[in-house]
């Protein structure tokens, strides 16, 4: 199997629960926290693609403070919608769980056994 990488917010109840079911699955896998490490834009264009999204805003979190904030509800420009998640990464959904050239939202976590199968 190829190994996995998991977007990780510790903080997060469903990325810790998404991130456990990875290890009693027992598959190799990279961890990384994107909060530390913000992603580039380009991660995020190849993500959204590995995801099968059309708009970046569907990998936001949209009832976040900084969404409203920064009125990105209004925003019609993707690659400014990216430059916020570039920005702001607490704007990206999580957990995201990738594997070759698919990628999930891991939500419910559930979902990471569907995609291990």
């Amino acid at each position: 199997m190829q190994n996995l990488v998991i977007w990780h917010n510790p903080r997060c109840s469903k990325s810790r629960q998404a991130l456990s079911l990875l290890d009693e699955s027992g598959v190799e896998k990279e961890v990384v926290k994107y909060l530390e490490v913000s992603p580039t834009k380009e991660q995020l264009k190849e993500l959204l693609k590995k995801l099968g999204f059309e708009s970046a805003r569907e990998l936001m979190r949209t009832k976040e403070d900084i969404y409203k904030e920064l009125n990105l509800k209004e925003e019609t420009d993707e690659q400014k919608l990216i430059e916020a998640m570039v920005q702001h990464p607490k704007l990206i959904e999580r957990p995201v769980i990738i594997k070759g050239d698919k990628a999930i939202i891991a939500r419910p976590p559930e979902r990471v056994e569907e995609f291990l199968a």
